[in-house]
């Protein structure tokens, strides 16, 4: 065939190609899509609208956080909460069963085997002992004499954690109302300070500018058949945030480390003697943070 015949099969077979190109990727898309919808191994809800920060929450972030100094490091395996007793002895409970305690004279000790990879909360009472939440054994006494369990149900159901405000006397008693609403992140472990005040740990839930993800039940579907997305998606392990919250609801102070440089997934924030004592579930430390000097920066 001479070139003259040939240029015309040439030219159809070039223009052919790039149909068949288009065709074969939204053949794939198609497959892509109907896998997720079809085999996802979730049903998911209408779509969740994040609250937006509201003017009482609306302190800029910063990077106070990562100055913070490392107790413990090494020793304590994810501490979700801190407390201190009478004496000064803090306390900590772990993620590998351990409630450990740092004596006076900066010294640790495995205090009580828990048995337990779910402990959460702990607070101590006015008599000395340790109150210790168990998101799976309930609320648990813990004492020099020993461990007993309080409460595993309450009303017939299990115990459920929220952020409430309860009034326990005055013409209010016996009410609950909302303390605080539209908090920068979502709020964790919530501790007195001297001052009435309270400490708030917030957590980064979604990747910065994944939000969506909530508002999409196609993204829900992708993340759900695609497990590994998920650790793109949540935003624990990337920041910290901790904020405190006057008795009127207003927040007054806010710490931030943007980037998880130094500390991440804070879930509990403690003041004592001038510092702040930080629990973290991405951490083998607790955190110490100088007040003071924080609040210069």
């Amino acid at each position: 065939m001479s070139p003259k015949h040939g240029l015309p099969a040439i030219v159809r077979s070039k223009r052919c190609f790039p149909a068949a190109c288009s065709s074969f990727l939204l053949a794939c898309l198609l497959a892509f899509t109907l896998q997720i919808v079809f085999f996802s191994p979730i049903s998911p809800a209408g779509s969740l609208d994040l609250p937006v920060s509201s003017s009482a929450s609306s302190l800029p972030a910063n990077n106070k956080l990562q100055g913070v100094l490392k107790l413990g490091e090494g020793f304590l395996k994810d501490p979700e909460d801190v407390c201190v007793d009478k004496e000064g002895t803090i306390y900590a409970a772990t993620r590998d069963g351990w409630i450990k305690r740092l004596h006076r004279n900066g010294s640790w000790e495995n205090w009580k085997m828990m048995n337990s990879r779910t402990l959460l909360g702990i607070t101590i009472t006015k008599e000395g002992d340790l109150i210790v939440c168990d998101s799976e054994k309930g609320l648990i006494r813990i004492g020099e004499d020993g461990v007993n369990v309080l409460a595993t149900h309450v009303n017939g159901s299990k115990i459920r954690f929220r952020c409430l405000k309860y009034w326990l006397k005055g013409e209010d008693k016996g009410k609950t109302e909302i303390f605080i609403d539209n908090l920068p992140g979502g709020p964790d472990n919530i501790n007195l300070a001297p001052d009435g005040s309270f400490w708030i740990a917030l957590l980064q839930l979604t990747s910065e500018g994944l939000e969506f993800v909530h508002t999409s039940k196609a993204s829900k579907h992708l993340v759900a058949t695609f497990p590994k997305l998920i650790e793109k998606v949540n935003g624990v392990y990337r920041k910290a945030t901790v904020v405190n919250v006057a008795v009127d609801g207003k927040i007054i102070r806010r710490f931030d480390d943007p980037n998880g440089k130094v500390i991440s997934f804070v879930t509990a924030a403690m003041e004592f003697e001038d510092h702040l004592y930080l629990g973290s579930l991405n951490s083998n430390f607790v955190g110490k943070l100088p007040l003071k000097d924080s609040y210069n920066l």
